[in-house]
């Protein structure tokens, strides 16, 4: 599986995300995907747990967009499965395009080839590092 393949896959996140769009976000996932994400839950444990997630996130927004930045994309390609790693940046833009808050974390995508030769993510973990004397989670990414 060539790195364009995923990286088409990150493309395809960040357009879904932006349009609000459930089907197109849960046409990545496998049906028996897990996810650990960062808020509420410990697990997400197939697509209609995932589905429920992100039904619910979307829709909150109102008018809103989010704008998803993906940095430092690193992949590893085996034989029918592949992990791709990454920084993220989540932007809230107001309905004409402003700017209005952003947060960084962390995701890994586990995916496998399925059926008719699609990769799909079958595991996806995101996080943030907890500051230990605060005990704050970090959503701002320090300059490197």
């Amino acid at each position: 599986m060539p790195d364009i393949v995923i990286e088409r896959m990150l493309q395809e996140y960040a357009a879904a995300v932006r349009a609000k769009d459930v089907d197109r976000l849960l046409a990545l996932y496998a049906d028996d995907v897990r996810v650990f994400d960062m808020w509420g839950r410990w697990s997400y444990d197939g697509a209609g747990a995932w589905r429920g997630m992100a039904t619910e996130w979307l829709g909150s927004l109102g008018d809103e967009q989010v704008a998803v930045e993906f940095d430092e994309v690193e992949t590893v390609v085996g034989d029918g499965v592949a992990i791709a790693a990454a920084f993220v940046t989540y932007k809230g833009l107001s309905a004409d395009g402003q700017e209005l808050r952003a947060m960084n974390n962390r995701l890994t995508w586990g995916l496998t080839k399925r059926s008719g030769h699609n990769w799909k993510v079958v595991h996806e973990h995101s996080s943030a590092p907890i500051d230990f004397d605060t005990g704050k989670v970090q959503l701002q990414r320090p300059a490197s």
